[in-house]
C-alpha cells in the first residue's frame, strides 16, 4: 500500500437561491488569483479537487463554453505536480436552463462532461456531482436551494437525476480517457435516537448510504429502501441503474461535526428551532455531539463501517472545522491519525483532503444569503491576500510524513471534552455498540502559555479562553513576575519555561497618566521591552497590547497598521514607545492595537456602566465628539490566540468592525438590552472633565485582515452575558462551531 496522500480543495460551491447564484470561488477571491495554486502545491498536495463547473462554463447555453478560466488553471495545476480532481457540479442544480428535477439535467451534464474530457483529456480523476444525496435533500426536501421543494418525491427524483448524471458523465469521460476514475463524495454521518424513534433512525441510517448504494447497483428489491422509493413511481429507474451501475473507484467520505444527529421526543428539553418531525412523530433533531453522553461515533468508526460495507478504496474528501485555530488543527490531525490507524488494520484508505483551503463564506446559514460570515481555512483571505494559518504548517508536516509538534495538540478537541454539552447528556440511545471504536485523539505534552496581569480584565479573559480552548497556561501576578525588574522576568521565564508569553499587564488609567508619566512609561513601555528581550533570548513568541490612542485622530478615515503614530496624551505616548521598543528587540513579537474594551465579566467598563445606569432609568452622559471602534473582549482574545498559534508577528489592529461615538455606542447598547436609548445624553469630552486630551476619531481598520466581527455582533453577545451576570447566572462561551 502506497503512502497516505494529502489532497486539498478550496470551497467551490455554486448554489442557486431563487434567481441568484452564489459562487464561493468568487467570494474567496480565488477567481482572480492564479497564484493561489502555488500556495496549494507548496503544502505537499498530491491531488486537488478543482471546479470545472457546468454553471460557470456554460451559464447561458449548453453549446456555449467559456474555457478561459480553466484553460489557465488546470494546466498550471499539472505543472505544479498535482493531480486535478475535476468537479462538474458542486451543490448546484446546473445552469439556469435546467434543475435537479428537470429531465434535461442528466443528459445535459453528460454533454458538459464530454466537452471537459475532450478539452482536458489528461484528467483522470472526476467527481461529476458532489454529495448528490445532501444536495437533493437541501434543494428538494428542505427547500433551501433551488428548486426549493419540500417534497420527498422530488428529493428522490433529484437524487436519481444526479446518479444518472454521474453514470452518463463517466461514460462520456471514459470514451475519451478509459483510465478515468470516479471519486464519489458524500456527507456521511449517523443518526442516533432515543427509544420510540427506532423506525425514523433506521430509515435515515439506510438513506445515508444511497449515493454509493445506487452507483454500486445494490438498490434492488432486497434493499431496505426499495419499496419506499418505488412508491414514488421510481421502480423502472431503479432497475435501470442497478442493471448498469457505475461503482466509484474511490468512496469519498465527507464528515463534519454536524453530520451525526440525535433524535429525541422530549421537545421540552430543546429550543423550538430544533423541533421537527416526520409527519407522524414530533421530535427534536440536534447535533449528537451536543448531548450524546457517549459522544458521536466519529470519523474513524464511520470509515471502518464504510470499508466493511463496500470493501472499496476510500478517501476522506473533506476535512474541515469552523472553530478556533487549535480546534481546526486538532480536527485535521485526528482525521489523519484515524486514517493511519485504519490503514494499519488493512483498510484501503488512500488520502485525507484538507478542505476549504481558502475558508468558506456563509455556510452557517447554509448558503441561503450573503451575510458576511467567514470561516478561515488553511489560508485566511480577509486581507485579500491568502495568509497561511497554523493549518498550513500542520499539512506540510503531515505531507512530509513527520509527526506534528504544536501547542494546539496539547488537548483533545472540544468534541472530546465535556464543554461540548449544551443540553443535558442523553444516555438512552439505540446506537449499536459494535459500531463504536476506542477514542484515540492525538495529544502532546506542551509547555504553558505565560500570561501576565492576573488581576486585570484582559489577563482573566485570556485565562478563561485558554481553559475553554484546552491550551495550557500560567497566569502570573507581580509577585511571580515583576515587569519592571529584568531579573524577575528572567527568573520567571527560566522557571516556567513557557511556550509563549502574553503580556496583559500595564497602566490603564488614561487621565491619571497625565500626572504620572514616569510610572505610566515604566509599566507600559519598559515592562514590555523587558519581556520582549527575555523572550528573544529564548526564542519564545511574545504578545503585547497597544492602543488606538497612539493616533491623533486627524486621518479622516479609520486607521490601519501602516499609519504613522502621533499620540496626543501620555498614555498614547507610552503605548507608541512600547511598540517601538518591542519591535527593536528583534523578538517574535505580535503587537495588538485595540480599543474601548467591553465585556460582561468586568464591572469596570463603559458598557457595564451604561446598562447599569439605564436599567435604573437614569440619564447616562457620553461623549458625542470622540469616535472609536469598540472591542468585545472575547473576540479580541480569540483572535489574538489564533494569531499566536499561526505564528504571526508585527502590529495588528484587533477591534470590532465599526465606528461609533461613545454616545452612539451607549444607545446601541441600550437598544440591544431593550432599555431607553433616549436616556443617553450626548456631551463633549470637555464637558465630561477628561484630563487627558483625546483624539477626535480613532476608529480602527486593518490592511492585514479584519479578524473581528461587527460591533453589533459583540453587543448582542455582551448583552446576553450581562443579563446572565446580573441575574446571578453563569455565562459560558462555546467554540465557534456552535
Amino acid at each position: 500500500m502506497s503512502a497516505l496522500e494529502l489532497w486539498g480543495g478550496h470551497e467551490c460551491t455554486v448554489n442557486r437561491v431563487g434567481d441568484r447564484f452564489f459562487d464561493q470561488t468568487v467570494r474567496s477571491g480565488h477567481q482572480t488569483r492564479l497564484s493561489d495554486l502555488e500556495l496549494f502545491a507548496d503544502l505537499g498536495l498530491k491531488a486537488l479537487r478543482y471546479p470545472v463547473l457546468w454553471e460557470r462554463t456554460s451559464p447561458e447555453r449548453p453549446d456555449d463554453f467559456d474555457w478561459r478560466w480553466t484553460d489557465e488553471r488546470l494546466p498550471a495545476i499539472m505543472r505544479l505536480g498535482v493531480r486535478p480532481i475535476a468537479g462538474l457540479v458542486h451543490h448546484g442544480s446546473g445552469p439556469k436552463y435546467t434543475s435537479l428535477v428537470d429531465e434535461s439535467f442528466a443528459p445535459g451534464l453528460a454533454v458538459h462532461a464530454r466537452a471537459v474530457a475532450e478539452r482536458y483529456p489528461w484528467i483522470e480523476d472526476w467527481t461529476p456531482v458532489n454529495e448528490p444525496l445532501t444536495t437533493a435533500r437541501f434543494s428538494c426536501l428542505y427547500g433551501l436551494w433551488y428548486p426549493h421543494a419540500y417534497d420527498e418525491g422530488a428529493c428522490w427524483r433529484a437524487l436519481l437525476n444526479e446518479i444518472d448524471a454521474t453514470r452518463l458523465a463517466m461514460a462520456e469521460v471514459r470514451k475519451v480517457n478509459p483510465n478515468s476514475r470516479l471519486i464519489q463524495t458524500e456527507d456521511l454521518g449517523y443518526v442516533h435516537a432515543r427509544p420510540g424513534l427506532e423506525a425514523q433512525a433506521e430509515f435515515e441510517n439506510h438513506r445515508r448510504w444511497l449515493t454509493w448504494d445506487l452507483l454500486c447497483g445494490t438498490v434492488t428489491p432486497d434493499h431496505p429502501l426499495w419499496e419506499r422509493l418505488c412508491r414514488f413511481g421510481l421502480e423502472d429507474r431503479l432497475r435501470a441503474i442497478a442493471d448498469d451501475p457505475c461503482p466509484p473507484d474511490v468512496i469519498g467520505v465527507n464528515h463534519y461535526l454536524t453530520s451525526e444527529r440525535l433524535l429525541d421526543t422530549r421537545l421540552e428539553a430543546y429550543p423550538p428551532a430544533l423541533h421537527g418531525g416526520n409527519g407522524v412523530q414530533a421530535y427534536a433533531d440536534l447535533e449528537a455531539v451536543r448531548a450524546l453522553a457517549d459522544g458521536p461515533l466519529g470519523l474513524e468508526a464511520l470509515l471502518a463501517e464504510t470499508w466493511d460495507r463496500y470493501g472499496r478504496t476510500i478517501a476522506v474528501t473533506e476535512s474541515h472545522l469552523g472553530c478556533t485555530r487549535e480546534e481546526q488543527v486538532r480536527w485535521v490531525a485526528e482525521a489523519w491519525s484515524s486514517a493511519e490507524r485504519l490503514r494499519a488494520e488493512g483498510v484501503d484508505l488512500c488520502a485525507v483532503t484538507a478542505w476549504a483551503l481558502l475558508g468558506s463564506h456563509d455556510w452557517n446559514t447554509l448558503l441561503t444569503a450573503e451575510r458576511g460570515f467567514y470561516e478561515p481555512g488553511v489560508f485566511d483571505v480577509r486581507s485579500g491576500t491568502p495568509r497561511p494559518t497554523a493549518l498550513a504548517g500542520l499539512l506540510k508536516t503531515l505531507a512530509r510524513g513527520e509527526a506534528p509538534k504544536t501547542l494546539a495538540l496539547s488537548s483533545p478537541g472540544w468534541w472530546r471534552r465535556d464543554i461540548r454539552f449544551v443540553y443535558e447528556p442523553v444516555s438512552e440511545i439505540l446506537t449499536p455498540a459494535v459500531l463504536r471504536r476506542p477514542v484515540a485523539p492525538q495529544t502532546l505534552a506542551a509547555r504553558p502559555i505565560l500570561i501576565t496581569g492576573a488581576t486585570g480584565t484582559l489577563g482573566q479573559a485570556f485565562a478563561r479562553a485558554c481553559d475553554l480552548r484546552g491550551l495550557p497556561y500560567v497566569l502570573t501576578d507581580r509577585r511571580t513576575l515583576a515587569l519592571d525588574r529584568p531579573i524577575s522576568v528572567e527568573r520567571a521565564l527560566d522557571e516556567l519555561e513557557p511556550s509563549a508569553v502574553i503580556n496583559t499587564a500595564g497602566w490603564v488609567r488614561v487621565d491619571e497618566a497625565e500626572e504620572a508619566e514616569e510610572a505610566c512609561m515604566a509599566a507600559n513601555a519598559v515592562g514590555p521591552e523587558n519581556l520582549a528581550r527575555a523572550c528573544e533570548r529564548r526564542g519564545v513568541p511574545f504578545v503585547t497590547f497597544s492602543s488606538d490612542l497612539v493616533f491623533d485622530g486627524e486621518a479622516g478615515r479609520p486607521y490601519v497598521e501602516g499609519d504613522p503614530t502621533s499620540p496626543l496624551n501620555v498614555y498614547g505616548r507610552s503605548k507608541a514607545e512600547a511598540e517601538a521598543r518591542v519591535l527593536a528587540t528583534g523578538a517574535d513579537a505580535l503587537i495588538a492595537r485595540t480599543a474601548a474594551f467591553f465585556s460582561p465579566h468586568d464591572v469596570h467598563n463603559f458598557a457595564v456602566h451604561t446598562l447599569a445606569t439605564l436599567s435604573q432609568n437614569r440619564v447616562f452622559r457620553a461623549a458625542n465628539d470622540c469616535f472609536v471602534s469598540p472591542t468585545y473582549v472575547p473576540d479580541l482574545v480569540d483572535a489574538t490566540l489564533d494569531l499566536l498559534i499561526d505564528g504571526e508577528t508585527g502590529v495588528w489592529h484587533l477591534a470590532n468592525r465599526g465606528r461609533f461615538s461613545w454616545a452612539e455606542f451607549a444607545r446601541t447598547l441600550a437598544e440591544a438590552a431593550d432599555l431607553d436609548p433616549s436616556l443617553v445624553e450626548g456631551a463633549t469630552g470637555a464637558d465630561l472633565g477628561w484630563a487627558a486630551p483625546r483624539p477626535a476619531d480613532v476608529a480602527l481598520s486593518s490592511e492585514r485582515g479584519q479578524l473581528l466581527p461587527a460591533v453589533e455582533s459583540g453587543v448582542e453577545r455582551f448583552v446576553h452575558g450581562w443579563r446572565k451576570q446580573a441575574g446571578g447566572g453563569r455565562t459560558r462561551t462555546i467554540c465557534a462551531a456552535e
